[in-house]
Formats: structure tokens, sequence, C-alpha cells
């Protein structure tokens, strides 16, 4: 049986005004059954090293074998075989050491354009765009004070797509730069924009950009697209200012939604690469010099909004769920550069770690 035939034999109707991302941690015991059935997942697959890994996987034109990028293990446990439309098929293992997500074979760096050169503007236009901005304001309420005024301050947004964040940023007065693989996407933006601008390329190849100085750098569903994820973070810590942050969107390999679809989770996406959970992201933001980080919890975006009204009881679980175990299906994450960075902005609600105690 599908677990949504199970969850209907077991909880009936009671939850179907619940979204179904948010129903794994409202219904009652479900977390519990989700975090065992992981450990039995991960207490069971077969831990390899690569050289027998590869000896089972076809290597594409475009792909390349990886070690663990956060902490070097070679050894390979295979997890998932996420599939999709129009045929695409890959394969997602853990790190056995550090239990880092990542897809292997991977794309390597140089082709990592191959993905975006054509028709991805479209996807971003189309119904993926419908709730993007929504979804950018909730993460900057969830952030503040960072985002409440950007006058004279400037923000590069990395992976800038068709421009919808950026002209968020316009409106509230950043000095507003982005750059993107896609040249449709970079195209469509500029057009969207009044004072901001976008480029297309890396962030070394546009001098606006090299030139560094940023006050906050954004990455909006970015970071598991990057196949070498230590450089770009180093590059981006050399492109703040003292007293700047980063802050990151990405799906949370922690999931506990992930633990109950396995390969069909959503957040296993043709474009993917790796998947980071909370612990993940701290060791990768601890390796490339940044001094703290703190998380803002993720409880759906209708519920946030306010357009889907839960219960009380079960408003109440589903808080309760999310704080106690992964955070959300989707991570946001605030990364400052340095102790002025802390000073500055590591006030209110949130809790930062200091990642060099």
């Amino acid at each position: 049986m599908t677990n949504r035939i199970l969850a209907k034999l077991a909880y009936g109707s009671r939850y179907d005004r619940v979204p179904w991302a948010q129903r794994v941690y409202v219904r009652p015991g479900e977390r519990l059954i989700r975090e065992a059935q992981w450990r039995r997942l991960t207490g069971r697959a077969p831990i390899m090293s690569r050289a027998a890994y590869e000896r089972l996987r076809p290597l594409g034109e475009i792909e390349e074998f990886l070690d663990c990028m956060m902490c070097g293990e070679s050894r390979q446990q295979p997890l998932f075989e996420p599939t999709g439309g129009k045929g695409w098929r890959y394969h997602v293992v853990r790190c056995p050491a550090c239990g880092f997500l990542y897809r292997n074979p991977n794309v390597r760096p140089e082709r990592l354009g191959d993905l975006y050169s054509t028709g991805y503007s479209t996807f971003l236009t189309g119904k993926y765009a419908a709730n993007r901005q929504r979804r950018y304001d909730l993460t900057m309420k969830a952030m503040s004070p960072v985002f409440d005024e950007g006058k004279e301050r400037r923000l590069l947004d990395f992976g800038s797509g068709v421009g919808l964040f950026l002209e968020l940023a316009e409106r509230r007065g950043f000095d507003a730069y982005g750059v993107d693989l896609s040249p449709e996407s970079v195209a469509q933006a500029n057009e969207r924009l009044s004072r901001a601008r976008t480029y297309f390329g890396a962030p070394e190849e546009v001098p606006e950009i090299a030139a560094g100085g940023f006050d906050v750098i954004t990455l909006w569903s970015v970071l598991a697209h990057l196949p070498r994820p230590l450089e770009d973070f180093q590059r981006f810590r050399s492109l703040l200012a003292p007293g700047g942050v980063l802050l990151i969107l990405t799906v949370n390999a922690r999931s506990l939604l992930l633990k109950a679809y396995g390969s069909k989770w959503s957040g296993f996406t043709k474009n993917h690469l790796m998947f980071y959970s909370p612990q993940t992201v701290r060791t990768l933001l601890a390796r490339t010099g940044f001094a703290g980080v703190a998380f803002a919890h993720h409880y759906g975006d209708t519920i946030e909004a306010g357009t889907t009204r839960l219960s009380p009881a079960h408003a109440a679980r589903l808080r309760r769920s999310v704080e106690a175990s992964d955070g959300g299906n989707m991570m946001r994450v605030l990364a400052f550069a340095d102790e002025e960075a802390i000073g500055r902005w590591g006030r209110g609600p949130l809790t930062v770690h200091r990642l060099h105690d």
C-alpha cells in the first residue's frame, strides 16, 4: 500500500484540510514513525568503497564521481534514485561519516550551464513563480531586521533567475545586483527591473560584482544547485563587507518529508545536486570562514501567510513538531561573516550559533 492509503486507513479524513507537506508534522505519532523509518533505512543500506560504487553506475557525458564535499569521506551509502518527467534520473548517496546527501555521479562544474542554457526561464516564470515573492517576503520577515531597510546597502542575489527577488530588493531601497547562468533569465530580469541589474556568468567575471563590499548576499533555492560549494562559499565570504550576512533558502535534507517519501521527496528535482541539513550547512559555513549561523523554522508558506488556517490544536502540534524535529521541509539560514555581523544582526528572536567556539 502507498503511504497515502496507509495514512487514510490510520487517520481517516481528519487531516484533509492540513496541507500535505504539513501532515507528517500534525498527525499524532507520525514524526516518531518517520524518524524510526529513517534510522532503519540508514542502518540497513550497504556502505561501499567509491571504487565498488563506480562499478555499479554508468557515467554520463557531463558527470563525474565525487567523494563527500563536506568531510572528504570516499565511502558511499546508496539510498535513493529520484526520477521525473522527460526521463531524468539520478542517484543519491549518503556520506556514512558525516551524513551529507549528494547526487553521485554529479555534474561537472564546467558543464553546469548545460542545465540552464535553454527553457529554464520559462520554468521560472510559469507555475514555479506563482508564489515566489510571497516566500521571499515571509523569509525576509523571519530574518528581520536584516531586510527591513536597504538604503545605502549593497545586495547581491546569486542565482537571480528572472529577477523576482531583485524586484523586491529594489522596493526596499537596496543597491541590488544579480548574477545567473541562464542568459534568457538575465535578459528577462533586466526588462523587469528599474534600478537593479543582473548579469550573466560568474561573480568574478563581472567587475561590478567582483569588487565585493556587499552587505547582503542571497541564495534563494540555489544552494542545492552548486557543484563546488566550498569554493563558492569562500568566494561569497570574500565578497561580503565587514558586518555582512548571507541568506540561504534551500530544501532541508533532515525533513520528515524526505524520511516519509524517499526518492519521491519534493526536494529531489532535476537540477538539484546536493542536499543539506542544518548540521551540514554548519560544516560548510565553518569551513569557509563564516563566524556564526542562525536558523528560522519553516511551518509552510500558506500557513505563515494566513491563507491556510489550521485548528488551534493542529497549529500547536505543527509548531511543536517542526521545532522538535527538523525545522521544516525548507531550511532558512542566516550566515554571519564576522563578529561585527553577529553584533549588528544577531539580536531578536533568532538564536546565533558561533561556528568556531
